[in-house]
């Protein structure tokens, strides 16, 4: 008989005490900033520096040193440090069509000081409001606040000598720190590469004492494991808590694929991918399996819509299996069931080299699958190109034909696929794993290094979280509706809608029939074809009463971004504040995000009030040893201090033991 567990979630419960006791000593290692006040005075303008960029940090900006002048006698006598975002921005591109990101708004939230008789100085004046967005969340990216101390360089530099690779140097960091967010300096500062799987001796082992430690971190985690008639296991699914969290936000559309590990590591390993605000793959659970048949694809995929809170996604993107077809069909009935175009056009070679003009054969297919820009078009070039080459016959391309809607781009852009037009976003799972793990890696070393892989790509995004919330790419136009996007939308959509824009240089419009209702206009477009380009005819229809549009190009529909033919018949009616229902939420910058509130752990540790002091001291540690490397004396009289307080401190541990109750 067939046997499923699944393993259920556990919360650790702290008592009041506990709670009350942890949160004393956690307040008592960080220390609250000051307010800044007119008469304050210190030692150094460097002092002033550190007091205002430790205070902008909690507040949440950055700082830089903005003027200075100096008196008749040479010395500097005035000072005026400010908030990094001072200053008018200034276009440095050349090129008006490709402007660069720009962090200035004129910022004028600064500190003024004065140097006083006695040599100190003394803040004569102050501006605090700001007038841009604060986020003491996103501080620690700033420049200014990143600091690669020199015991962490010493650190580094010893670990790299005994050949202890950068990803696990970097890991001892973070879990000492708590996480990447309590870093002084963010992974590029010390970035380097590593090079995915093969299953070895206490794998499986491994993997259940990896479930449960997920699972303590986080109640939230999920896993179930499948085992065959004879006890031994045949299946497994996780998804973090993350992964849960971020499904409830794009789990509209998912790529699920099989062929990641499998073709390169040798290892049936199933993954869901979803696409972020920014366009980045983002994972939705993972699997372990055995077969890649209906019955296997069945159970995972019930398992992963039970794990996502039985919602199911929307549209689902896969390689074109039957075994895959078939288990959508029973757990995904709703879902539009997309297959890879890549998958499907890297088996030419294989399906159709035997044919003596096969080189003509894959350059008229390829054209008559890319170049058709509506379903008509491609009917058309389909019969011509299978009617001169007389592949009537031909199983393999008549089954294709039958499936067209599946996989055809002019058949599938009017349903929302996130832009995703191939599996191109589960491929790049390669670079998801390649930075942490190798070939000789076993499972066991894969779940070790799952977190540190999931905890980059969060990482990843929060960077683009922060150029989105920190920079603003300039608009090429003075129409309103770019302001609105730029507003609105992530760096990387807003350069999308962008493009679309200055598409518009290739496109006239021609024709246009007014009716009470409905109004029809036709555009022309140069459109390129990889090296080549012609002419195609784009309609564009308004509702007279809603002004609503929709372009048979299906952009808007496939990618969610606005087409440039909607975009010219906008202007044309001077209509430059676009409808709401064109901004997506799902590309906004602005929304405050759930799934940004779950965080990854690597350790409890870093939670306890003993790592909090322990932190304290070894920083204290740190700051003694660089004042004292450079001399003998001063390290001779640190040592003997620390052997005497080891001495103090292991005569109070004897005197406690021997006070223990047997």
């Amino acid at each position: 008989m067939e046997e499923e567990k699944t393993i259920g979630s556990s919360r650790v419960e702290l008592t009041e005490n506990n709670i009350e006791n942890a949160t004393e000593e956690t307040r008592n290692v960080k220390e609250k900033i000051e307010d800044p006040k007119v008469g304050m005075m210190f030692n150094s303008i460097d002092d002033i520096m550190k007091y205002y960029t430790r205070y902008g940090k909690e507040k949440g900006f950055a700082v830089a040193k903005r003027s200075s002048k100096k008196g008749d006698d040479g010395e500097v006598r005035y000072v005026t440090i400010a908030c990094n975002r001072a200053g008018k921005p200034r276009n440095r591109s050349s090129n008006p069509l490709k402007l660069q990101s720009e962090s200035k708004t004129d910022c004028k939230a600064q500190l003024r000081a004065v140097l006083c008789p006695d040599g100190k100085w003394i803040l004569n004046a102050m501006v605090l409001d700001h007038n841009h967005g604060l986020s003491p969340s996103r501080t620690r990216y700033y420049k200014c606040n990143r600091l690669l101390e020199p015991h962490a360089k010493k650190r580094f530099a010893s670990n790299d000598k005994a050949d202890i690779r950068m990803k696990k140097n970097l890991k001892s960091f973070v879990v000492e720190a708590g996480g990447h967010g309590n870093l002084s300096f963010i992974e590029k500062d010390c970035r380097n590469k590593l090079s995915c799987l093969h299953l070895g001796e206490g794998d499986v082992a491994a993997m259940q004492d990896f479930f449960l430690k997920m699972q303590v971190d986080n109640s939230d985690f999920f896993y179930t494991m499948d085992f065959n008639e004879n006890g031994r296991l045949r299946n497994v699914f996780w998804a973090d808590a993350r992964s849960r969290a971020t499904f409830k936000e794009f789990g509209d559309v998912v790529v699920f694929d099989t062929t990641y590990l499998v073709n390169k590591y040798d290892i049936p390993f199933a993954h869901f991918v979803g696409v972020n605000h920014h366009g980045q793959s983002t994972l939705l659970g993972c699997g372990l399996i055995s077969n890649e048949d209906t019955e296997t694809f069945t159970w995972l995929f019930q398992t992963w819509l039970k794990c996502m809170f039985g919602c199911p996604p929307c549209a689902i993107v896969t390689d074109h299996d039957k075994a895959m077809e078939k288990a959508i069909e029973i757990v995904f009935p709703k879902a539009r069931h997309r297959w890879c175009l890549s998958h499907i056009m890297e088996k030419l070679s294989k399906k159709l080299r035997g044919y003596k003009e096969y080189e003509s054969i894959k350059i008229c297919m390829q054209n008559a699958v890319y170049d058709s820009l509506t379903k008509e078009e491609f009917e058309e070039s389909w019969g011509k190109f299978v009617e001169r080459y007389k592949l009537e016959s031909n199983e393999w391309l008549l089954g294709l034909y039958d499936e067209c809607h599946r996989w055809v781009p002019a058949f599938v852009k009017d349903m929302f696929w996130a832009g995703m037009s191939t599996t191109k976003q589960g491929e790049s799972m390669h670079a998801f794993f390649d930075g942490y793990i190798n070939l000789k890696t076993t499972l066991k070393q894969f779940l070790d290094q799952y977190e540190p892989a999931i905890a980059k790509k969060v990482v990843n995004e929060n960077n683009e979280d922060f150029n989105s919330f920190n920079l603003c790419i300039p608009c090429i136009t003075h129409y309103e509706m770019e302001k609105q996007f730029q507003s609105a939308y992530t760096i990387a959509k807003f350069k999308e809608f962008q493009r679309e824009l200055i598409g518009n240089i290739c496109c006239n419009l021609f024709s246009c029939k007014k009716g009470t209702v409905f109004s029809e206009y036709e555009l022309r477009e140069d459109v390129s074809l990889g090296e080549s380009h012609r002419p195609a005819i784009f309609r564009v229809y308004v509702n007279e009463d809603t002004n609503e549009v929709n372009c048979n190009c299906r952009l808007f529909e496939f990618r969610g971004i606005l087409c440039r033919h909607q975009i010219m018949v906008f202007i044309h009616r001077e209509v430059y504040r676009i409808p709401d229902k064109y901004i997506l939420k799902r590309w906004s910058k602005t929304v405050i995000r759930n799934h940004n509130k779950v965080q990854i752990s690597y350790d409890n540790w870093f939670v306890k009030p003993e790592a909090q002091r322990y932190d304290k001291m070894c920083k204290a540690f740190y700051e003694v040893a660089n004042l004292a490397a450079d001399s003998e004396d001063r390290c001779e009289k640190v040592m003997a201090q620390i052997q005497e307080l080891k001495r103090e401190f292991e005569n109070e541990e004897g005197v406690c033991g021997r006070n223990k109750p047997m």
